[in-house]
């Protein structure tokens, strides 16, 4: 066990202070151009990809192949991050390919024209390398950015904070998203749907670059790696996080956590207009209500002062939120459709809720064991990049039968069921794993000023 409390030194009396405002605010703005190229990547690609002519499960193939290099990526990012610390170099790097590669997956099959054929085949591997190289700048950059948290600061207030924020501008990024989509689809009508697509994908790639910029100048590298190596403090070994079984507990808190809102994103499109019959305007609206409240949400929680219960007992609040909306989500009749307005807000305050304290939770796994920071965050990310589980998911969703909304589970729809059921089931396995938590409590102290005046 890793001790770096013995003979403090400064550095270690820095790392305990709180962080200011435009810390935090610059470090938040770090994951933008992820955040929205995310978004866009779950909400139009399938569309985008069944669009330019492949079938559904060739554009589930693409979106698995990324996933699945996302998953492997994390695992050795992490390691090397680990190894040779440069968590902004990292970032960078990651920020670069995310915003080159993501272009051409929007973009026309790069194979197709080198080779001027136009073959299914060919177009799922071109558009499916171009799906991977993506997930690897991903994952590179997410990596980077959710591990310098530990390293920034050893407050936990502070730490939070930094999750907090984190989680707020993943909001504006969605609701960036939504807007320009908006602007582009009101102001572009006269031209096809795929160049709308691309414009889309474009302008979002420009908007989240200049956050990536915000994020390099405005944020200090963190020193662990050399303070640490000055300190003569070996590298934390994978076994040692093998062997604890809190790490196993945050894990599946985590993975359960992405599952409810990843599934939910996938599902909620398809289940206001097929399964409630609403306007297609819900499509943007149903989805801005949640963000928005997200957003709020995650504001309220930076001025929290937080210990292990209240991480435990703010996590349970929002999956018992996520449970009673699934219940509403099940049993809503479409008549009834306008009181989807009203679950919104409850899914939005409960995706902030869960979001939030399940990264925080990794925080305090790690605590001051920051020399092998990396490897747990990207350990993490890794077991939520389940690509044959997003994969059902995602041709479920392109399929013909849920479009036309005759697939049944149970009784139900598929969307409904999906979207209902399955966050909820999810919801309540984690809240508890988290019961039977045991976090371990840091010292606390409070911001040095609130994010808002």
């Amino acid at each position: 066990m890793v001790n770096m409390r013995d003979n403090e030194s400064p550095y270690e009396a820095q790392m305990e202070e709180p962080l200011g405002r435009v810390s935090i605010l610059s470090y938040g703005s770090g994951h933008m151009l992820n955040d929205i190229t995310s978004s866009c990547w779950f909400t139009y690609l399938l569309v985008f990809l069944t669009d330019v002519g492949l079938s559904p499960g060739d554009a589930a193939a693409v979106m698995l192949s990324g996933q699945l290099a996302d998953g492997f990526t994390t695992i050795f990012a992490g390691e090397l991050i680990d190894r040779f610390g440069h968590f902004k170099l990292w970032h960078a790097g990651g920020s670069i390919l995310v915003a080159i590669s993501f272009s051409s997956v929007f973009g026309s099959c790069v194979p197709c024209k080198l080779m001027e054929t136009s073959s299914s085949t060919l177009e799922t591997v071109g558009y499916s390398t171009f799906a991977a190289i993506f997930n690897v700048g991903w994952a590179v950059a997410q990596v980077a950015h959710m591990s310098m948290v530990n390293c920034m600061t050893s407050n936990p207030s502070s730490r939070v904070s930094l999750v907090s924020c984190r989680n707020a501008f993943t909001m504006v990024a969605n609701l960036s998203l939504y807007g320009i989509a908006l602007l582009i689809f009101t102001l572009l009508r006269s031209v096809s749907v795929l160049v709308q697509y691309r414009w889309i994908a474009y302008v979002s790639i420009s908007l989240g670059s200049c956050f990536v910029v915000i994020f390099l100048v405005g944020t200090k590298e963190p020193g662990s790696i050399q303070h640490s190596t000055d300190k003569n403090l070996s590298r934390i070994s994978w076994a040692y996080w093998f062997k604890r079984v809190l790490y196993y507990q945050v894990a599946l808190v985590y993975t359960l956590t992405r599952l409810v809102t990843n599934v939910s994103q996938a599902f909620l499109a398809f289940y206001v207009i097929n399964d409630l019959e609403m306007p297609q305007s819900s499509k943007a609206l149903i989805p801005a209500i949640i963000y928005i409240c997200s957003l709020i949400v995650s504001v309220i929680l930076q001025e929290t002062r937080w210990s292990s219960w209240r991480l435990k007992l703010y996590f349970s609040a929002g999956a018992v939120l996520w449970i009673l909306s699934g219940l509403g989500i099940v049993l809503l009749p479409s008549r009834l459709h306008n009181v989807m307005y009203a679950i919104s807000t409850i899914i939005g305050a409960a995706n902030a809720l869960m979001t939030v304290t399940s990264i925080s939770m990794e925080g305090v796994l790690v605590g001051e064991d920051i020399n092998g920071c990396a490897f747990v965050y990207g350990s993490l990310s890794f077991v939520v990049s389940c690509g044959i589980a997003l994969y059902i998911l995602e041709s479920y969703q392109g399929s013909t039968q849920i479009r036309s909304n005759s697939a049944t589970a149970f009784g139900y729809s598929i969307t409904r069921f999906g979207l209902g059921f399955v966050p909820a089931a999810c919801s309540l396995l984690s809240a508890i794993v988290a019961y039977t938590m045991d976090l371990p409590d840091a010292r606390r102290r409070p911001l040095v000023e609130p994010l808002l005046a």
